[in-house]
């Protein structure tokens, strides 16, 4: 499946620092150094309807700006995301709609792609559809049901619901269920209940044990495959994609904090399970976003939606420099206030590094100095609210080389302060010239 086009990144003068990052299976801190001399991040990537929110975009956002921090530490980067292309949501709402399924996917998509592009999102080098994945997904169920870590599930009319085995898994591999995460045991049911997950599905052998594959149904789509007519459970798709791409032992694996139970843990041990390694060295999850007082959610339809921004007129980077003002980690709420604020924000940037950049003056900081403390607020678990209060700072004082702070917050940021119709312009009259 193609990505999108990748955005301008400039180079920049001197060397970044590897970044440190909050690993939520530890708790702490860790060193995201490269596996294997590249540093590699699988995310989760859309259910395509609905697309694209600002919680959508606050997560890939912050995976998009590890690997800039990577890049600029002069790390090379690898970068695997899927799409779960066939799924129960996806079902639903092209029934609830009198949409193809497919036809629905394909649309959410583009629009996703367009979303990403216009934020700046470096693109993944894999950009995997869980459909363009069957066959290789079914023969990683058939692994599990051989090595006595799968069952089934006896489903009317067909061989059966085929399940992960989480106690066999916990008996023969080093994970456990629940061993990614930070929650008691007691809270891992409830996860399930409201992430996905069956728990109360009579004929399984653990309340907590996952999906792998479902097997056929009447009026759903299917593939023929090795375990028999049907389509994957939602985490094996994950693993099999991610390991496919990028190998065993990711760098960091990332995505929203919802995912950390079941998804990621679930993830993980089908990993173990499959080829002995570890799924990642870091599981990392950025924060939720809310709206209207509720978590932002398509179940709840409380969206804004990245499009509809862009159509009322709001340059991409006023939305990328209104998320950053956030840390990834914590969760905060949507207002038009965090829309202003950042308006404001990037006309002050622009007026101070582009626009109309005064004369060095007395008390201007150096350029070079204001890039040296972006750079460490940067490499410390990604705190870009310290460096926009850095860049802040820089805007007022004024600094001795302007166009060294619009290439820094370009490459590090990925905030364009030239407005994204006059760089469509500027794009295209090169391109003209050529």
């Amino acid at each position: 499946m193609k990505s999108w086009t990748a955005p301008p990144v400039p180079s920049l003068p001197g060397r970044g620092v590897i970044p440190r990052l909050f690993d939520t299976s530890s708790q702490t801190l860790v060193e995201a150094t490269p596996t294997d001399g590249i540093a590699s991040v699988y995310v989760c990537g859309i259910t395509p309807y609905d697309a694209t929110h600002i919680g959508h975009a606050a997560t890939y956002l912050t995976y998009d700006l590890l690997q800039r921090v990577w890049r600029d530490a002069g790390v090379e980067t690898r970068y695997a995301q899927n799409i779960t292309d066939v799924d129960d949501p996806l079902l639903e709402r092209a029934t609830a709609t009198g949409a193809d399924w497919r036809d629905l996917a394909a649309e959410q998509i583009s629009l996703f792609r367009t979303d990403m592009a216009a934020l700046g999102v470096i693109p993944p080098e894999y950009f995997i559809g869980v459909t363009e994945s069957i066959n290789r997904i079914a023969l990683g169920v058939a692994d599990l049901l051989s090595a006595g870590l799968a069952y089934r599930v006896p489903t009317h009319g067909s061989e059966g619901d085929i399940y992960f085995d989480t106690d066999a898994a916990g008996r023969k591999t080093p994970w456990q269920v629940g061993s990614t995460t930070p929650y008691e045991f007691v809270q891992l049911a409830e996860f399930s209940r409201e992430r996905g997950g069956d728990p109360d599905r009579a004929g399984k052998r653990n309340p907590l044990d996952p999906l792998l594959w479902r097997t056929q149904r009447d009026n759903e789509p299917s593939w023929e495959s090795p375990v028999g007519a049907g389509r994957p459970g939602w985490h094996i798709e994950c693993t099999v994609i991610a390991v496919d791409a990028l190998g065993s032992n990711i760098t960091v694996q990332g995505g929203g904090s919802d995912l950390i139970f079941p998804h990621h843990d679930f993830s993980a041990g089908h990993a173990i399970a499959l080829h002995h390694k570890p799924l990642a060295r870091i599981f990392n999850h950025a924060g939720l976003v809310a709206y209207e007082g509720e978590k932002m959610s398509k179940s709840r339809g409380n969206l804004v939606f990245v499009s509809a921004l862009r159509s009322a007129g709001i340059d991409p980077a006023i939305i990328r420099l209104a998320i950053a003002a956030h840390h990834y980690r914590t969760a905060w709420e949507w207002t038009d206030a965090t829309l202003t604020s950042a308006a404001d924000r990037w006309a002050t940037w622009r007026a101070s590094f582009v626009d109309q950049p005064s004369p060095q003056k007395e008390g201007a900081m150096s350029s070079l100095e204001v890039l040296a403390q972006v750079r460490k607020a940067l490499a410390h678990d990604l705190n870009t609210p310290v460096a926009l209060a850095t860049i802040d700072q820089a805007a007022h004082t004024g600094v001795d080389d302007p166009a060294l702070l619009e290439a820094a917050i370009l490459s590090l940021l990925g905030i364009s302060l030239v407005p994204a119709a006059a760089a469509t312009r500027l794009a295209v009259s090169a391109e003209s010239a050529v």
